[in-house]
């Protein structure tokens, strides 16, 4: 059962941070508070838990409003750089996902011979403050009678432009290796044949979902760093997940949940939103994210102090099995031995590789901090959870 010896609440948090007085650390630091301090005594002396990602997150994209024209266009078909865009919404409405390739020849349209460009990279040049090239087509109606439009428009001209994101931040993932003898090319990277390599891709113990495991504070309204800016969570995301065996601690031992989260893109940065193209896979976009957790109590100190020898995660063989749904566990692994550069799989050394990078990941984690302590961030109290497991939190496969 719980034990919520220490309580706080969202308002008195909040009345903290607008003081002064909030104790603000990031996830990594919160460990060492921890285990110096125990679980209660680091429910007393901490208030807020900072956390960090980035990472290629596929299930991105943005809502865009690109102005109406003389005379008026209905727009049907819409392309922005010669990606395709979704306009069944309204008359100038459209929404660009971060994964939807260049029409044409992906690798030789908009930069010749060397990368695939996609819905990922549009936003990023439009956060960059690039020209972008639009192009629409529409039947024609009376009241919408203009059937093609051709413009540059920047970002900051466009009358709207939202991030929104159905499934970021996934609350662990798989290892992916390679156990066929040709090399393959995945959205989890490049893999070598006969386990010459593994990808993982989270931040592990700075990760979001991994410092609420159970999704004790995190939904509807709560306030994020996102892209740069402040975001929200929407809810939960797409593929949310939340009945898979976890640890006694409540960590998944698998892929889990999401959060599907939203932002305006107008104050959003290229350093926390950029394209991505994955070898021989298609595009992205890496989406930079930071969840702020409440210590209300405290089991969720204990759980913000998590570390990467406490996280683990299944290597799963994205050669064949995979692709055809058999992907099994080969091997479970903690985030500390894939950070260390190398696992062990069936006795032989397997050199591992992030997709995510730490290192961002724990800026974003002390610029929240940041925000918090100088009071320009104040806690979102969810107005509904997340889903949360149904049964216990222990498991096995």
């Amino acid at each position: 059962m719980p034990n919520y010896q220490v309580n706080k609440t969202f308002q008195e948090i909040n009345e903290k941070i607008r003081s002064g007085k909030a104790v603000v650390v990031t996830a990594e630091e919160m460990i060492g508070v921890v285990r110096k301090k125990g679980a209660a005594g680091a429910a007393r002396t901490v208030d807020v838990v900072t956390t960090g990602t980035f990472s290629p997150m596929c299930s991105s994209g943005a809502f865009i409003n690109f102005g109406h024209s003389v005379p008026g266009i209905r727009a049907a078909r819409i392309w922005l750089n010669g990606v395709p865009c979704y306009g069944g919404i309204a008359a100038v409405d459209l929404y660009i996902g971060a994964t939807e390739p260049v029409e044409g020849d992906p690798l030789n349209v908009i930069y010749p011979g060397e990368f695939l460009y996609g819905g990922g990279h549009v936003i990023h040049d439009l956060v960059s403050g690039k020209s972008v090239r639009l192009r629409a087509e529409s039947y024609g109606t009376h009241c919408y009678p203009k059937k093609n439009l051709e413009k540059q428009i920047r970002l900051a001209d466009l009358p709207y432009a939202r991030l929104c994101n159905p499934r970021n931040a996934y609350q662990n993932y798989n290892c992916a290796v390679n156990l066929t003898k040709k090399t393959v090319y995945t959205y989890m990277g490049t893999l070598k044949p006969n386990a010459g390599n593994a990808n993982y891709c989270t931040s592990g113990q700075l990760s979001p979902l991994f410092n609420d495991p159970l999704y004790e504070t995190i939904g509807t309204g709560t306030r994020i760093f996102l892209g740069g800016t402040t975001g929200y969570v929407v809810c939960h995301g797409t593929q949310h997940n939340p009945d898979v065996p976890r640890t006694e601690l409540g960590i998944p031992r698998k892929p889990a949940g999401t959060i599907m989260v939203t932002g305006d893109m107008k104050q959003m940065t290229p350093r926390f939103l950029a394209g991505v193209s994955l070898l021989g896979y298609g595009c992205s976009l890496a989406v930079g994210i930071g969840v702020p957790i409440p210590v209300l109590n405290e089991d969720i100190a204990r759980r913000t102090g998590v570390s990467d020898e406490e996280i683990v995660t299944q290597v799963v063989d994205y050669g064949a099995a995979y692709p055809s749904g058999k992907g099994e566990s080969l091997a479970e692994v903690t985030y500390a031995q894939l950070r260390s550069g190398f696992i062990e799989l069936d006795g032989v050394k397997v050199k591992t590789a992030p997709l995510s990078s730490y290192v961002r990941a724990r800026e974003i984690a002390n610029i929240l901090k940041g925000w918090i302590q100088e009071g320009r961030f104040l806690l979102g109290e969810p107005q509904e959870l997340l889903p949360g497991p149904s049964t216990g939190t222990e498991g096995a496969e």
